[in-house]
Parts: structure tokens; sequence; C-alpha cells
């Protein structure tokens, strides 16, 4: 099998994107590019469409599949996860072929484009620092009945296989915390291995049904801390952490004292709440969504309340009537950057914009700003980020991010930033873009590796 350095790998992906864009090649400073992976691919082809009266098949994409795989085949030999491309080809078929090599600096991006850039090794936005707040008197549920989970439990499966006691106190010994007395009880009554059930999948379904979600075993059990919900810097950027006084839960990414135990059977978590909020209750059942990285919804109030199917309906503690501490300034949403301004501002998104450009002057000096991003063209003078002291992340238009460059005024304080590309932006140019940024952080840089080679004229 070819290498991934040699072109021969490449030519039957390149015969494929030349067909699909020829009138784009053939123009001044044509180009194609995207990204293949293990697990996936992105590239300028056209949707295919299934023939008249029947779904598309897997034969109406078979040599895209080919060519993917053969790149694919050859990734896994050289034990990249991925790489990106971009290829220039003359219409007599000579070809330049750059391969990109994002390496460790980089987050995954969109296509041959570059994802954030993680200027401080290991640094994560300020969410993912956050730890639940104290609260000196939380108390377990009224509801919490012992006898009354353990009859229960027993009474709906009544043959089921419990942990013993050494089991459970090697679960406590490897997650660094006690068990609660609820989670105790049930696991006694079963420890939910999938062997104790001999594959029956009824009697797993008996089980789900009795505890009221799909039980982990106990070797499954995990805390459900900020570093079990990673995010890319573009998105945990975004995100903010907001407790209200009446919160039931705290609005953490994670926490010490979430306890993961089970799955809703749609991929959310199910996790007791040691750390509840201002007004929750220990040992309260949440669960994570799959769908957001920060913050839980109140489930239960106690696990014998979820047993017993009682739900609980007070409120989480997401609240909508507080000025936002993440703020969208677009023609939709917030109509100026003035009001988007307060003291607790820690975000601040610009978007597409019509108007005038506009100042950041309302937001210099805020005590919390954190995150700005601006869509290209919407700032009036780049230059005013210099007097934002506290950034940690910037995500900026190329020309803006020139700006900032060329006067050495990019802050210091920052841990990531990304570069917003909009249109045909050559991605060479987003590349050496991104290698003047990383270094000045001295990270490693993006590389590539040229290839040359000859497809022959088309057809």
């Amino acid at each position: 099998m070819p290498s991934i350095h040699d072109f021969a790998t490449w030519e039957p992906v390149l015969r494929l994107l030349r067909a699909a864009n020829m009138e784009r090649l053939a123009a001044p400073g044509g180009h194609v590019g995207g990204r293949i992976g293990r697990h996936g691919w992105s590239m300028p082809m056209p949707p295919r469409l299934p023939r008249p009266g029947r779904a598309l098949q897997v034969e109406d994409m078979q040599d895209e599949f080919d060519a993917v795989e053969r790149v694919r085949s050859a990734l896994a030999d050289a034990g990249f996860d991925e790489i990106s491309f971009v290829a220039e080809i003359s219409p007599s078929g000579q070809t330049t072929l750059h391969l990109v090599s994002f390496g460790p600096a980089v987050e995954a991006g969109t296509g041959p484009h570059p994802g954030s850039l993680v200027l401080v090794e290991g640094s994560v936005p300020e969410p993912w620092r956050r730890v639940p707040d104290p609260v000196p008197g939380a108390v377990p549920a009224p509801s919490v009945d012992l006898a009354l989970l353990e009859r229960r439990l027993r009474k709906r499966i009544p043959h089921a296989i419990g942990a013993t006691e050494a089991e459970i106190t090697a679960t406590e010994a490897r997650l660094g915390v006690a068990l609660p007395d609820e989670l105790k009880v049930l696991y006694r009554v079963t420890r939910g291995r999938w062997e104790d059930w001999g594959d029956d999948y009824e009697k797993a379904e008996r089980v789900f049904r009795a505890v009221g979600c799909e039980l982990f075993p106990l070797d499954d059990l995990y805390i459900a801390d900020a570093p079990s919900r990673p995010s890319p810097w573009e998105f945990a950027a975004m995100a903010a952490v907001v407790t209200p006084p009446d919160a039931a839960v705290q609005g953490v990414v994670g926490s010490p004292g979430w306890i993961a135990f089970g799955d809703n059977g749609g991929g959310d978590r199910i996790a007791v709440d040691l750390t509840p909020g201002p007004r929750g209750h220990t040992g309260q059942i949440i669960v994570l969504s799959h769908e957001e990285n920060i913050g839980a919804d109140l489930v239960a109030d106690s696990l014998t309340d979820l047993v017993m199917n009682r739900r609980s309906r007070r409120h989480s503690g997401r609240r909508h009537d507080q000025l936002p501490v993440v703020a969208r300034v677009n023609i939709r949403s917030l109509p100026s950057i003035h009001a988007a301004a307060h003291p607790g501002l820690e975000v601040l998104s610009i978007g597409v914009w019509e108007g005038e450009p506009l100042s950041l002057a309302p937001v210099i000096g805020l005590p919390r700003l954190r995150t700005l991003t601006a869509y290209p063209g919407t700032l009036a003078d780049p230059l005013e980020i210099a007097k934002l002291t506290g950034l940690e992340f910037l995500e900026l238009g190329p020309e803006e991010w020139r700006v900032l460059l060329d006067a050495g005024a990019v802050p210091r304080s920052l841990s990531a930033a990304a570069i917003e590309v909009r249109g045909d932006r050559h991605p060479l140019a987003i590349v050496a873009l991104a290698n003047e940024l990383l270094d000045l952080w001295d990270r490693p840089p993006i590389t590539q590796t040229i290839l040359e080679g000859h497809l022959g004229p088309t057809a």
C-alpha cells in the first residue's frame, strides 16, 4: 500500500475532485481543499442523487468511497488520525498537492482550514476551570426512604445479583468519593452487569424499567467532572457558568460530586448530584444532555423518587430574565455593543452586521470579559482589542488579525485563538497566518508536505 506521502495514494481522490471542480480549478488561483480522517471526510464534491424511484445506495458513491479509503488506509499505516490537503490542478493535469498537518497546537476545524489555535498548552476555557460553589445548608430530600427503595427494587427484580460490600468499597476507592446510601442500596440489589442477565434483553429491560434508566455496572460508574465533557475552544469559550439563587442544579460544566450511574437510552447521562444548587437536595438525580456542553437538569429529588417514578417539577436553575453574560450583537439579536455592556459580561459575539462598523469602546474595562468573536468587517478599529486586557479567547477575520499582528498588538492574555474564514479564501494563506500566531507563543507550527504529480489531460 502506498504511503500517505505518495502521490499515487491521492490520485483517485484528485481525479474525482478535478472532475467535480473543473471551472473552479481553471480560474486564476484555482484550488480545492478538504480533509480526510479515519472516521470521516470533507471534500468539495457535488451531492450524489439517487436513481429515480429509489434511495441513494452505497454503490452510487462507490468511486468516492474507494478513493477515500485508499487515503484512510495510508493514514492508519502512518498512525495519523486525519490530514488536510489543498490541490492546484492545471488544465493539462499538472498537480501540486499540499498536505497539511495541524499538529498538537491546533484543534480540528472545517475542511482544510485550521480550527482553534491552543496558544497555551493544556489550557481550557474558564467554565471548564470552575468548580461548584459550596452549599452548606444542602440536605437530602425528605423523600429519601432506603427501606422503601430496597423493597421496591427487590419486588421488581427479585432474582437480581447484587454487588458485594467489597465491590462497592473498591468502586468508592476508584472514584475517590463515598457512594451515597441510596446508590449503595441500588447496587446491593443489582450490580448491573450484562453477563448476570445471560444476554437476555428482556431481563435487562426489566432492570431498566425498575430503576428508571439504563443502569451502568459498578465498574462503569464515573465522576462527571469538567474533563469528562471535553469541548473545542470555539464552542467552550462561548459558554458561561450561571447559577441563579433559586437554582436546584449548579450551572457548572461538571462536578466532582456528580456520579454518573446510568443513561436515559438516548445518550444523556443520569447522575447523583452531591453538590446541588442553592435550592437543591444532596443526592438529587440529574441528567446531563449529550447535546450540551454545560449544566444539567433536575430529574428527581432523590433516587427513591426516580425508582418510584416521582419526577421533580422544580426549577433546575436556568434563567432568562437577567442581563446575559453571553451577549450576541447582530442583525437579529442585540442592536449595539452598548446594549450588551454590563459588568457581568463574559462573552461578546459580534455576528453579521448591516450598519457601520462597531466600536468596542463600551466594553473596554469590563472586569469579566474573556471571549470576543467578531465577524469579518464588523470592527471599526481592531486595535481597540489591545485595550481588552482580560481576553483568553479571540476569534477574528484574517484582515483583523493582520492589523493586530502588524501592530504587535495581539493580546498576550490569550490562551486560544481562531481565524474566522468566510468565502473561498486560500487555505494556505490562512495556515501562514495561523503559524504567525502560534509562533508568538512558541507553539508547534502547522506543517506542509508538497507532492508533485500529473493526472494527465481530461478525457
